[in-house]
């Protein structure tokens, strides 16, 4: 690839990224079709599989940054490669289980942690690496491929746990990780633009930022160490919390479970929630162009507001499951991850770009510890109570939280700037500063 190709080679990776986040994060969904077949063969509490779910989710997002940082220090190509096969290897072992230990151990911690290294930490590195231009465009279309693979695919899979039981359904994810993502990655995914001799999409100036040496383990710590200092950091990861536990660890987890107990089949409540991610497209890639063009406390400021009424609507909508559930998903899919392109635009002002990879990991790991915690919580409330309701109305509740801790999310800090020149060679090398 020459620099006088017609089409630059960051959209040939972004494509790549794009289909690799899709296909694996529809394996992320089929955890919410296991509720009933295992409680029906096995006698499981949901309370029981929302633990596997919930240690996947927690390990899913604490693996993050450490994934962050084996991706300067290994190379994408290589870490992508290697998590795909450990993601084929824990779910085809899942065929196998029978005790809620081993769900607990392949999904739960096999697969929570292999998944770390192919999720939305992976696009912002990806976005930053490769594109100045269309930045921000870039980070919402890879996020939306993320989010709306876990949700499309869910149908496909419903049907196949309906059709041969789940079994196949954990099979079939073991075979298209290995037979079907890994070729693409191992045959097209490039690290930098340096390695072709090209400059990122709309640079100016050849890549500052070489790759990383030294301990990842450390750089990952060193992240947070820079991050911990920051009080928008903070405020950034609460927010981001409250998005984990409002989409990935309630609806994501726990949709299908609370449309079921209203009458609705496994394959139609599947349906309802690839309808979201439909809607999640046009949502995510929104944001990602507003958050080129304005400022991005002002748009998390609406999505978290918008989605706290939607939650408190959901009760209401279950009553009426033709129009009610198909306004509330419409709506629920354009706001679905929309918050993740102007949280990256914040961390990467506040940051730079040779540590926003490491920092947002451990911004995600927030979402993704609000998500592990509403997947366990909204499985033990359900048990306890016999319904989401409660669970739903405090949802929506907390996501007013968020929407005041994001109007104290200050403005870029300049005085970090000289700060940071200083210490992220030391992040990238993996010591403290």
């Amino acid at each position: 690839m020459t620099g006088r190709s017609r089409v630059h080679y960051s959209w040939v990776v972004a494509a790549v990224t794009f289909a690799t986040l899709l296909m694996t994060s529809g394996f992320r969904g089929l955890p919410g079709l296991l509720f009933a077949p295992l409680e029906h063969e096995f006698g499981w509490s949901r309370s029981t599989v929302s633990l596997a779910v919930s240690v996947n989710l927690l390990l899913f997002g604490l693996g993050g940054p450490f994934a962050s940082a084996l991706l300067n220090r290994y190379g994408v190509r290589r870490v992508i490669g290697w998590a795909l096969v450990t993601i084929a290897a824990g779910s085809g072992l899942t065929v196998l289980i029978d005790a809620p230990w081993q769900l607990t151990l392949l999904w739960g911690v096999v697969v929570g942690l292999a998944t770390a290294a192919i999720s939305v930490p992976l696009a912002a590195t990806i976005a930053s690496r490769w594109f100045v231009q269309r930045r921000s465009l870039v980070v919402g279309v890879l996020t939306a491929s993320y989010a709306t693979g876990q949700l499309v695919f869910l149908p496909a899979l419903a049907w196949v746990v309906s059709a041969y039981g789940w079994r196949w359904a954990t099979a079939a994810v073991s075979v298209l990780a290995v037979g079907l993502i890994l070729p693409f990655v191992v045959l097209l995914m490039r690290e930098r633009p340096a390695s072709l001799g090209l400059r990122a999409y709309g640079a100016d100036e050849d890549d500052s930022f070489p790759a990383a040496a030294g301990n990842p383990f450390g750089a990952a710590l060193a992240g947070l160490r820079l991050g911990a200092g920051s009080k928008d950091f903070w405020l950034l990861a609460g927010s981001f919390f409250v998005c984990g536990a409002t989409t990935t660890g309630l609806i994501g987890t726990h949709m299908i479970p609370a449309a079921m107990d209203h009458g609705i089949t496994v394959v139609a409540a599947a349906g309802y929630v690839a309808l979201i991610g439909v809607f999640d497209i046009v949502g995510s890639t929104t944001s990602g162009w507003l958050t080129d063009r304005f400022d991005p406390r002002r748009l998390l400021f609406w999505y978290y507001g918008l989605r706290g009424l939607s939650l408190l609507a959901l009760p209401l909508a279950f009553r009426s499951p033709h129009i009610g559930l198909i306004a509330f998903t419409v709506f629920f899919g354009l706001d679905w991850v929309a918050t993740v392109p102007p949280t990256v635009a914040l961390t990467l002002r506040s940051f730079g770009p040779a540590n926003v990879g490491i920092v947002f990991g451990w911004i995600f790991a927030a979402h993704q510890l609000g998500a592990a915690v509403a997947a366990w919580g909204a499985g033990f409330g359900r048990t306890r109570t016999g319904d989401y309701r409660t669970t739903f109305i405090a949802a929506g509740a907390f996501c007013f939280v968020a929407v005041l801790l994001v109007r104290w999310i200050g403005a870029p800090a300049t005085r970090l700037r000289a700060t940071l020149a200083e210490q992220s060679p030391t992040i990238r090398e993996g010591r403290f500063p």
